[in-house]
Formats: C-alpha cells, structure tokens, sequence
C-alpha cells in the first residue's frame, strides 16, 4: 500500500507537471506567433510604404475608438493618486463605484413612462437634472411621480423592493471593497522586529547581521538609553 501510495504521488506530480508545461509552452508558441505576425506585417509595410498603426486601426469600428478614446481620457483623469482634500478623494471613490455599479437606465425609463403615463418606449436616455425638475414640477400633485421623485417632505420609505440581480451586484461591490480593505490593511512584512533603523531592505539585513554579533556586547548600553540613565 505504502509502494503504491508513492507511485501514484509521484504519477499525480508528473501530471501537474506535464499540464504546466503544456500551458507554458503553448502561451509561448502563442507569443511567438503574435511576434511573428507583428514582425511580417511591419516588413511587408516597409516594402510597400504603408502605415503599419493606420492599418492596424481599420479593424475597429468608429464606436470602438470612440470607446478606447474615452477609456484613455478617463485613466489620464485619474492618474493622479496624490492626496488633495476630502471632496477629490470622494468624488474619485464615486466614479470608480460607478464604472463596477452602472445604472439601468432601461429600467428608470420604463418607471418615468408608468409615473408619467406615457406610453412604453417613449423615453430612451438619460434625463437631465432640468429635466427632471420639469417633469416634476408639470405633474405636481401626481400619485405616481411622487412615487419616483420624492422630497424631503415625503412620508413614503422602504417599499422599494429591488431585483436579485441589483441586490447580487450590490454583495459584489460590498465583498470587493472587503477584500480590498483587507490587502490594505494586512500585516507588512517584519514588523514583529520592533522599531524601524533601517532605510531599505539591504540596510535591513546588513543590521541584522551586525545585531547577531554584537546585540550581547551593547545590550546594557541600549537598555540605559531606553530608560535615560546612560552616560
């Protein structure tokens, strides 16, 4: 049972390592074939005096470099990390929430057309701030826009019952930010060792070292200083 036992460890082993190897091998194969393209194309370009990047961009649809445009401006937006104030931390916070918690706005527009009356598929987009407030202020006194768009006066509370999607996305969102929260504030790397006194890792072996040698000869010097009695 024991010789058994082993020979099958090792046949598991074996495998894992086949299976790693094949992966390896075929995101290389994969890479050098991406290369090998890239290097044919960029020749044949040369020889006849194309623009390898305008070429390369008659793939994409006008929505799509609509798309990355927009993608390349908001990441420029936010590659500022520095702190500034408060207002700026949070309103970065809100738009990284918005990207992960998207409206449906498909949805919105199906509960103005029910306050409103109107009939389904009149309303497509996004309705503007001034918007809003006209079509709250011509249908004043309403039952169902008081419903959609309530103020401060409003006695209406907790009758809104969202779908298991919204409420599955809103989990999500809450365990991602757990998660992330967690990897902030996780235990760094040595910090049992007590005080700080080095400047970089390197410097931070080179005390150790020093420490193992010389801490029993300077252990009553350091020990004075620590209570303020030394010389």
């Amino acid at each position: 049972m024991a010789e058994a036992s082993k020979a099958n460890r090792k046949e598991l082993i074996d495998e894992s390592t086949r299976l790693k190897t094949s992966v390896r091998d075929a995101a290389r194969q994969e890479k050098q074939r991406k290369l090998a393209e890239l290097l044919r194309e960029k020749t044949e370009a040369d020889e006849t005096g194309a623009d390898v990047e305008r070429k390369k961009n008659w793939a994409y649809t006008i929505e799509e470099n609509d798309e990355w445009e927009k993608k390349l401006a908001r990441k420029k937006r936010r590659a500022d990390f520095e702190y500034h104030d408060d207002t700026t931390t949070t309103h970065r916070k809100y738009k990284k929430d918005l990207d992960l918690l998207k409206p449906n706005l498909e949805a919105y527009n199906r509960q103005r057309e029910v306050a409103l009356g109107l009939a389904p598929g009149s309303l497509k987009g996004t309705p503007s701030a001034s918007q809003v407030a006209l079509i709250a202020a011509q249908a004043a006194g309403e039952q169902g826009v008081e419903l959609l768009y309530r103020d401060a006066n409003t006695l209406l509370y907790a009758d809104n019952k969202p779908s298991e999607e919204a409420i599955d996305r809103v989990t999500g969102k809450l365990a991602l930010d757990a998660e992330k929260r967690q990897k902030y504030s996780r235990k760094r790397a040595n910090e049992d060792e007590g005080d700080v006194t080095y400047i970089n890792e390197r410097n931070r072996v080179f005390n150790k070292k020093i420490a193992r040698y010389y801490d029993k000869y300077t252990e009553e010097i350091r020990a004075s200083f620590e209570r303020g009695t030394a010389l």
